[in-house]
């Protein structure tokens, strides 16, 4: 005999279908977000926002951003981080101006130099972190204080100031010129990002340091060197933090020491905020490139809806405190599906 069918409000009530709908929402709700916060401001500023000269004046000014949080996204994978990024950035843009202006070089040369010399002071985080068993707070700001010493000593307290004839034509082209009709740091970030994403999802490096990220013990235990690549790790920060100092001189052209430091909090704002996103629990290169398009656009809006200069820190200060939040919470859900899948797969295969 064929048992009845069950009630109307069982058919809808599938195991397993609350917690789609929540996944779906944990990884694209940051992209919707991202849309309907453009809708918004388009709606109330349609002259203005929704226009070609705003979109690509976002993309240029949030390009060494985007880059920075790319950079920082790394170590957190590791479950590291690297303070040191916003003191490094400055070092690295004062040191291509140093190089250029002062010392003669190539441009070309200074730019290779000074990405090489960010790779090595990733190392170097890396390495007392790992092997000096410093905390990586503590040990980043530590080598963030020194890179500020620097400096002040390669600057005097002063700027970098071209001589009369400025700077050469092809190294300011890097951040002024444009390509397909948009500007070229744009092409830079998506470049930077989809590497990383090969490297973190698609490469046995990337699988490696999600595994250090989330069990670092259990990384141990199955062999894998948790300390060489989480020295790894922080070399890639710190090669995209000469990257970003290479950008931010042929920006500014001219080296202000203290003028990394802005950049620190929007880069682990737009790191840790797009660990809630795309994957939602771990650090991840696309989520971070959403994340920062989501602070760009609000920082755009609440700036063209007349808001006054101390906004910019309360947005990014505050931001960063609820994207903590929203990662750690991120991060104990995934925990907790995980453990519950396990639980119910261990329960199938428990004999009758």
């Amino acid at each position: 005999m064929t048992p009845p069918p069950p009630p109307r409000s069982r058919l809808f009530a599938r195991p397993g279908r609350g917690r789609a709908g929540g996944h779906l929402i944990g990884t694209y709700g940051l992209p919707a977000l991202t849309a309907l916060l453009f809708l918004i401001f388009s709606v109330t500023l349609p002259r203005t926002f929704p226009t070609l000269d705003n979109i690509s004046s976002i993309l240029t000014n949030q390009s060494i951003p985007a880059v920075l949080a790319l950079g920082a996204t790394v170590p957190i994978v590791t479950g590291n981080f690297d303070l040191s990024i916003g003191y490094g950035l400055g070092l690295a843009h004062v040191m291509v101006m140093q190089l250029i202006v002062h010392e003669g070089w190539p441009w070309p040369l200074a730019c290779l130099a000074v990405i090489a010399g960010g790779t090595a002071v990733g190392v170097f985080n890396g390495v007392i972190t790992e092997f000096g068993q410093i905390d990586s707070f503590i040990a980043t700001l530590g080598t963030g204080s020194m890179l500020y010493a620097v400096t002040g000593w390669v600057t005097g307290g002063g700027r970098i100031v071209p001589g009369p004839d400025g700077l050469p034509d092809a190294f300011t082209d890097l951040y002024d010129s444009t390509f397909l009709g948009l500007p070229v740091p744009a092409f830079y970030v998506l470049a930077l990002a989809v590497a990383l994403w090969l490297l973190l999802e698609r490469l046995p490096l990337g699988r490696y340091l999600y595994v250090i990220g989330s069990n670092r013990r259990a990384a141990d235990l199955v062999g894998i060197p948790t300390r060489r690549y989480s020295v790894c790790a922080f070399a890639v920060s710190g090669l995209v933090v000469g990257l970003a100092g290479v950008l931010l001189a042929a920006q500014q052209q001219l080296g202000n020491p203290s003028v990394g430091l802005d950049y620190l909090l929007p880069a682990f704002a737009g790191a840790l905020l797009g660990s809630t996103a795309i994957k939602p629990g771990r650090a991840n290169a696309l989520g971070t490139v959403v994340a920062v398009a989501v602070l760009a656009i609000g920082l755009s809006g609440i700036g063209q809806l007349g808001a006054q200069f101390w906004v910019t820190p309360l947005f990014n200060g505050g931001t960063l405190l609820v994207v903590v939040g929203l990662a750690g919470y991120s991060a104990r859900r995934r925990l907790r599906t995980g453990i519950t899948a396990d639980r119910r797969r261990g329960s199938r295969a428990a004999p009758p």
